[in-house]
């Protein structure tokens, strides 16, 4: 789910960003492990292929796609460097033999300033309570205190120039000086004069500064009484562009550099961090722990964490004091002495640098010299572990970049199926006690860390189709956000915010979400119980936005407000809310039926059909030839509204096929497709990747017969993923040019990223269930350029396998179907005519067939499939 608070940016960087995906393709649930393959593939491989698992590596061929740690422990995998002396730094990778020993000696005194030494800003912060609660001001005095624990904060962000200068009570030689600031407001470019003869003289010139103690030598000592320091450019950080000096130095000191080791884990996990210290200097020496999910961001502070969301303290890093001892440490949220040497707890992360370093105001509790001795460094995994033995449905095929991506995408949900604990998630009043203890499926594993219902358009599927029984992590979400229902019948989209956040489109994907989790599990105690909360929400909270065209329109009933899964600027009728409220009836009108609610299912039935004409009357754009995003404002045509256009029937096949093309001429970049086609909204849209949205173009990419162009999609987007740092797991969202596009604060697992892999199982695989709890399914197979695939979905009634060849004009297909279900299989034709047949004999001949055997567009569709083996198979005719 996108972040919903202010990060400190400016417009220029566009909004956050939330979860959405298209409902109404089937979908599938998954049970036991360890199908039997039915049919013999090829003997080998071409290149880049994935050898048939018959002729190479047997039915268990898929696990070694699987990419969670073995056990509940992990280890890091290498160490990737130091900085300053430390010895045996591999020493840690793993526990008992030697130690990775740290050193720093003591630093001098800090040079002072002498007594009667004055300075003034060009302008100074307001005083506040400070992030830890107690009353804090931010002159400029603070720089000249002696105190590295207060500092002159300037009171104009990204507006410049600050100047900071100090008077002395009487002319002295200086030699240098030396700039402390804080490590979340470094002042990058900045000049230092001192005033002589009457004037002043630039003494000294620095540029692109990263350094928290920069030590700044004159050429030659000045005699002066006054010195001034004038900032031009301060870092950019999530608190805004300010400068921020802890402390000024009469004298130039460099800095001894800070002992560390940073440590690679292979891949991104999440948990509790364990460090076993051997033992230490008896100065209680400090250390600090920045993590990072990617390279890129791994700095002197971790690239998030929720301390810093909550206004709370700790530099951007964890910390420890290191008894004489030694410690089996592990990093829990709290304080280790009193309001001194903090620790954040959980991370979601790939890379750790651990620092024998202390912050100023963790003195005397913690000193920022000594010796540390570290045994070993470990993870406590707290979520979801996916083994072999655990997944209760799998996917293979003869792709093996597909293969990657599937099992990627199951990692990275496994990595949001957690327990919800109140130290664990979003700070922002995101804590609920009626949650508190439950899995839940969360949005992100560094953050938000709550889960959010659109996001569970996405999540929800890929957990039902590998871990099906931790289905119940999806239905406390679901239940908990129904039980918080507003009493004008609006549902929260998540516990942030004490379930107040406003967002339009949410609740149309709680109504989805619902049929979903009915859809894979049958679970008919849920969808009675909280039929009210769908009544509500559907004929109560939507017809008051609603207007006299029968759309929804934004703005409606005080809506001018809310926002959406990106927290966009739209407003008015817009294509996607619209399109998303047809799915939604669609799927509120099967669940009706399915409870024997027929006259509410009517009624939904005929509102849905009166939305999408008014859909096509007043959004689609002949011009473009594709939907309109809105009806008002700049034109432009945006990927939700039209992809779910499209996978929730409005768009005949015609304008499907016009929208798509819109999409290739516009949007298509090397990592995805853009979700905007141009930057009226925000400047960089058309350069913008979410997977989320892409979910919906892919399916409806397959289901409009263009397999091909879908795997084109899925290969740019996920393999731009997969092949970049951190690799495996699934980004938030995707920037210009590839980058991440909310840098440092991008969550690189999010759980609503992970389309790939139901699109892969029901889409590529065809299988997919067709009412409650796979009572009835579906095998529709698109296999484009992929030669064999198969897989196993889970149901309530035991696995349904699957497994297809598609080589030489002919098709095979075999499902095994469980007790209890029926189904039925189309079999491409590929646009020829083909004769089908089962074993010897023929269903169909090309222009006729026995009873439950018909033409179905480009497939032949086999009806009335019972449990036990069938195997079909499509020859061309003659």
């Amino acid at each position: 789910m996108p972040s919903s608070g202010n990060k400190g940016k400016g417009p220029e960087s566009g909004p956050n960003r939330r979860a959405v995906m298209a409902a109404g393709l089937g979908t599938a649930a998954l049970s036991a492990s360890g199908l039997s393959l039915f049919a013999a593939g090829p003997a080998a491989a071409a290149p880049g292929t994935t050898p048939h698992p018959s002729a190479a590596q047997g039915k268990d061929a898929w696990h070694r796609y699987v990419q969670a740690p073995a056990d509940k422990l992990v280890r890091p995998v290498r160490t990737l460097g130091t900085t300053g002396q430390v010895t045996r730094p591999d020493a840690l990778l793993k526990p008992g033999g030697d130690v990775t020993v740290l050193s720093r000696p003591q630093p001098p005194q800090a040079p002072k300033w002498p007594e009667g030494t004055t300075a003034e800003a060009s302008s100074e912060h307001a005083g506040n309570q400070g992030n830890d609660g107690k009353p804090r001001t931010y002159v400029a005095a603070n720089a000249i205190d002696g105190d590295p624990d207060t500092f002159w904060n300037d009171d104009t962000s990204a507006a410049f120039p600050d100047t900071l200068t100090i008077t002395l009570p009487a002319a002295r030689a200086l030699s240098g000086l030396t700039l402390i600031s804080n490590s979340d407001g470094v002042p990058q470019d900045f000049t230092v004069e001192t005033w002589q003869d009457g004037s002043w003289k630039q003494t000294a010139s620095v540029s692109a500064n990263s350094a928290v103690q920069r030590a700044i030598a004159f050429d030659a000592p000045r005699t002066t009484d006054k010195v001034r320091i004038t900032v031009t450019a301060d870092q950019d950080t999530p608190k805004g562009a300010f400068t921020r000096v802890n402390e000024v130095w009469p004298e130039a000191v460099e800095p001894v550099e800070a002992p560390s080791v940073t440590i690679d884990f292979g891949k991104v996990v999440v948990g509790y961090p364990r460090v076993k210290f051997a033992s230490a200097s008896d100065n209680s020496p400090g250390v600090r722990l920045a993590f990072s999910e990617t390279r890129q961001f791994l700095t002197e502070r971790s690239d998030f964490t929720r301390a810093d969301q909550a206004g709370g303290t700790g530099g951007g890093t964890d910390q420890f004091a290191v008894p004489a001892a030694g410690a089996d440490w592990k990093d829990v949220k709290g304080f280790q002495a009193g309001d001194k040497v903090f620790a954040d707890g959980l991370h979601g992360f790939r890379y750790l640098k651990i620092t024998l370093d202390a912050l100023g105001a963790d003195a005397p509790a913690a000193l920022p010299w000594g010796t540390v001795s570290i045994d070993s460094v470990s993870l406590e995994f707290t979520a979801y572990l996916g083994t072999p033995d655990t997944f209760r449905g799998w996917f293979l095929c003869s792709d093996d970049d597909l293969n990657r991506y599937w099992y990627g995408a199951a990692y990275t949900n496994e990595l949001v199926t957690d327990t919800f604990r109140r130290d664990d998630v979003d700070p922002r009043n995101a804590w609920s006690a009626s949650l508190e203890g439950k899995l839940v499926l969360q949005d992100g594993a560094k953050r938000d860390r709550d889960p959010y219902v659109g996001d569970l358009a996405v999540s929800a599927r890929t957990l039902y189709l590998t871990h099906d029984d931790t289905a119940a992590a999806a239905r406390n979400v679901l239940a908990d956000l129904a039980d918080h229902q507003r009493a004008d019948g609006w549902i929260p989209p998540a516990s942030i915010n004490n379930y107040t956040l406003p967002l339009f489109d949410y609740p149309l994907w709680w109504v989805t979400c619902s049929w979903d989790y009915v859809l894979y599990t049958g679970d008919r105690a849920y969808a009675s119980g909280y039929y009210p909360q769908l009544l509500k929400v559907l004929d109560t909270w939507y017809p008051s936005v609603t207007d006299e065209a029968g759309l929804l329109s934004k703005g409606l009933n005080g809506t001018g407000g809310y926002g959406d899964y990106a927290f966009l600027n739209r407003t008015g009728r817009i294509t996607y809310y619209n399109a998303n409220y047809v799915q939604a009836l669609h799927d509120a009108a099967s669940l009706a039926t399915w409870l024997g609610r027929t006259a509410d299912a009517a009624r939904w039935s005929t509102r849905a059909d009166n939305v999408a004409k008014a859909v096509n009357t007043y959004l689609w754009d002949e011009a473009a030839g594709a939907y309109l995003d809105s009806a008002t404002g700049p034109v432009r045509h945006a990927q939700d509204g039209n992809s779910i256009a499209i996978t929730a029937g409005i768009a005949g096949s015609e304008r499907a096929a016009s929208a798509l093309d819109h999409r290739d001429r516009t949007t298509q970049l090397r990592y995805g497709n853009a979700f905007m086609d141009n930057d009226t909204i925000f400047g960089g849209a058309s350069q913008r990747v979410y997977a989320f949205t892409s979910y919906p173009e892919i399916v409806a990419r397959f289901d409009s017969g263009r397999a091909e162009s879908a795997l084109d999609q899925i290969r740019r987007t996920y393999g731009w993923m997969d092949s970049h740092d951190p690799g495996i797991t699934n980004w938030e969202g995707i920037g210009p040019n590839g980058s991440l596009y909310e840098d440092a604060y991008t969550s690189m697992a999010h759980g609503w990223s992970t389309g790939v892999l139901p699109a892969l199982t029901h889409q590529l695989l065809g299988a997919r269930p067709t009412s409650p709890g796979y009572a009835t399914w579906e095998v529709r197979p698109n296999p484009a350029s992929v030669t064999w695939a198969q897989g196993q979905l889970p149901t309530p009634h035991g696995p349904l396998g699957v497994e297809w060849t598609n080589e030489k004009g002919t098709f095979t297909v075999t499902v095994r179907v469980p007790r209890g279900t029926k189904g039925s299989a189309a079999l491409p034709t590929g646009g020829r005519r083909v004769v089908v047949r089962d074993g010897r004999h023929t269903l169909w001949d090309g222009g006729r067939g026995r009873a439950g055997v018909r033409l179905d567009g480009d497939h032949v569709l086999v009806t009335d499939l019972g449990p036990g083996t069938h195997t079909l198979t499509a020859v061309r005719a003659g």
